[in-house]
């Protein structure tokens, strides 16, 4: 006998619906739960605010420096004032300067160590002599005198002793310098060009016919520098040492007249500047690369040590002349004399 079926009241259909829209809505919060867990939302963008702007590095550079004016309006060599050591520049001093000293009213020649050091008077004459120069071998001085009425060449031995005329009656001579083989003596010649003799004084010519001063041998003793007015106003020049292959390094305003060569025969030392305000620079035998030394106090006459390392100069800074050195970079730069005489016309040697 079967059982009969019971009828499902309202209450029933109810609480059945209930029941399975909420485990689906259990289902559908596990989902999301599940979703949020494993893929989460995007972040919100972080803005872009660019790298951080560092303040610049404060550059020291030397104040202004006025190159020379070139009067034709060419470009001129790149000017470089430079008050920075260089690394390992060696500070010793060696050889001997000759020089010029004003003693009791008269222009003589004097010499002393490198250091300043062991001054000494090498002439005695009662009349002007200057332009000396050391020969290469460091034993002989070359110098100019007017002790006859008119400036001859003379030489004499860096004791003092062995005092030689070496020209007669062929012009107003000054600057004279023996070529490192020893082969020959470069001197002006006033109003006639650069001159050559063989140091006994034999053999007496010129080499060039303009209005050229102050000439001096390369190391290799190839070729002379030497100041000349050729071009118009006064410039340096380079040439071979038989007078040929003439070349103008400079284009300056005030241009001076004694240089020196580097020992490595790859720059020249001059000076330029009014008068009261010359300074000494160096440049490329190629024109290139001009570097000023000094800034103010009145120098000229600059000459390169055999080492290298120093450059001597006269000086008016301290209201008199004297001599002074400076490291080729323009660094260094201190006094060699001290003295209530005038010294001038340094010229290095070994």
């Amino acid at each position: 006998m079967s059982t009969p079926r019971k009828l499902l009241t309202t209450f029933d259909k109810i609480l059945i619906a209930g029941t399975a829209f909420g485990v689906m809505g259990i289902c559908v919060l596990i989902s999301v739960f599940i979703y949020i867990w494993y893929i989460p939302p995007n972040p919100a963008p972080t803005p872009f605010v660019g790298l951080p702007l560092e303040t610049p590095t404060a550059l020291n550079f030397p104040a202004a420096t006025v190159p020379p004016t070139n009067e034709s309006g060419g470009a001129l060599p790149t000017l470089v004032f430079s008050p920075t050591p260089s690394a390992g520049v060696e500070a010793s001093l060696s050889g001997k300067i000759a020089f010029t000293c004003y003693v009791k009213q008269i222009d003589q020649i004097c010499l002393m160590n490198a250091d300043g050091t062991g001054r000494k008077q090498i002439t005695e004459a009662e009349a002007t002599a200057f332009y000396a120069s050391i020969s290469p071998d460091g034993q002989t001085i070359y110098f100019s005198s007017r002790r006859t009425g008119n400036f001859e060449i003379y030489s004499i031995d860096t004791s003092g002793k062995n005092f030689k005329r070496l020209t007669r009656s062929i012009g107003s001579l000054y600057a004279p310098e023996l070529s490192p083989n020893g082969d020959w003596i470069v001197f002006t010649n006033e109003g006639n060009g650069l001159w050559v003799m063989k140091p006994d004084g034999a053999n007496p010519h010129a080499i060039t016919t303009s209005d050229d001063i102050d000439p001096t041998w390369s190391p290799d003793g190839s070729m002379i520098a030497f100041a000349s007015s050729r071009a118009g106003t006064r410039q340096l020049f380079v040439m071979n040492a038989d007078g040929s292959g003439i070349r103008q390094v400079t284009d300056l305003k005030d241009m001076g007249g004694r240089s020196s060569w580097s020992p490595d025969g790859t720059r020249l030392a001059f000076y330029a500047g009014p008068q009261g305000n010359r300074n000494i620079y160096i440049i490329n035998v190629d024109g290139t690369n001009l570097v000023q030394l000094t800034n103010g106090g009145d120098n000229l006459g600059p000459s390169w040590s055999p080492a290298g390392n120093w450059i001597a100069f006269a000086s008016f800074r301290d209201g008199n002349n004297e001599i002074y050195i400076v490291h080729p970079d323009g660094t260094g730069a201190k006094n060699l004399t001290d003295d209530p005489i005038s010294d001038w016309q340094p010229r290095w040697g070994k």
